[in-house]
């Protein structure tokens, strides 16, 4: 565990010598959308139907608007906590380019968020910025999921593809998709087909010659694939490539070999280790043979370093 001790009062869990987290990286570096910041130490976060306050001070973390049972079940893991991230930057830091990047970002956690919500947030991302795909997303919650009301305020969880399964390409278009409409359409489609099916196909095996295509686009089987496997069979999604697969493994199927290569983790690469004409796939290799299993924390160490640090090429 990356903290001493939480202990519950009223509402909270109070965190007690916490280390290797500040909330701000965290929730800064690019990987989570359902964020509103009221301080650099106080973020309201959306997440798993839930609706939480983080506040810090120093090596204490509270969560507000939560009790045992939700941060047992949810919040232990949301935020990595069981995850000893001392030995993760041991590891990379026998690296002295990243050993600069990783103290820089010395707070940053990879959350372990919902499949299906990284799904359609990492094709919304496509060629877009940050603040334009959070207010997509909070579009879609608003239109599709469900209201939470905290300290006066309205908040809407992201949509199960049981919620968005009836969104039409005019609706999702309305939330400011752009081209990438047509995309979450169809992704919406494949993953609800893909329940219906796989419940009636655990029910009733007997009755199937095969196990059918489209659970191909189960998100559970996806997830228990290998790194590699998992790399690809999420690229049979429209709308996602390379980038955004590796984005879905490393954000919410504990796939921490995934290397995303973004505009800002493109300029950090070039500017610390490869040359400007190598292709992004070649930079992906490069970095996952380079970094290994931690691939993907090098990676958040490097973006939020190249981002704050404005690096050129």
């Amino acid at each position: 565990m990356d903290f001493k001790s939480v202990k519950f009062i009223e509402d909270k869990a109070i965190l007690e010598e916490v280390k290797n987290f500040d909330i701000k990286q965290i929730l800064e570096c690019g990987q989570c959308f359902r964020w509103d910041k009221i301080s650099d130490t106080d973020y309201i976060v959306v997440a798993f139907g839930r609706v939480i306050e983080i506040t810090q001070k120093g090596n204490e973390v509270t969560i507000h608007n939560t009790n045992e049972e939700d941060f047992n079940n949810i919040w232990l893991h949301y935020f990595d906590l069981e995850t000893n991230y001392d030995e993760i930057k041991d590891n990379l830091s026998k690296d002295e380019i990243l050993r600069e990047s990783i103290k820089y970002g010395y707070g940053i956690r990879i959350l372990n968020q919902d499949p299906f919500e990284m799904l359609i947030s990492f094709i919304i991302s496509a060629r877009n910025s940050i603040p334009s795909i959070k207010k997509t997303v909070k579009k879609i919650c608003e239109k599709w999921g469900d209201k939470i009301v905290y300290k006066g305020n309205e908040y809407y969880t992201f949509p199960t593809p049981e919620q968005i399964s009836s969104a039409t390409l005019e609706e999702i278009q309305e939330t400011g998709a752009s081209f990438r409409s047509k995309y979450i359409v169809d992704t919406i489609k494949k993953v609800n087909e893909a329940l219906e099916v796989k419940k009636d196909y655990e029910a009733n095996k007997e009755n199937y010659d095969e196990r059918p295509e489209i659970l191909d686009y189960d998100l559970e089987y996806i997830k228990n694939l290998n790194d590699d496997e998992c790399h690809i069979a999420l690229q049979k999604f429209m709308g996602v490539g390379a980038k955004v697969a590796d984005c879905i493994m490393l954000f919410s199927m504990k796939k921490k070999s995934a290397f995303p290569v973004d505009v800002w983790v493109k300029r950090a690469m070039i500017h610390f280790y490869v040359a400007p004409d190598v292709s992004l796939n070649k930079m992906r290799i490069f970095a996952r043979d380079k970094f290994g299993k931690f691939s993907g924390m090098a990676q958040q160490y490097l973006f939020y370093y190249a981002r704050e640090n404005k690096i050129e090429v």
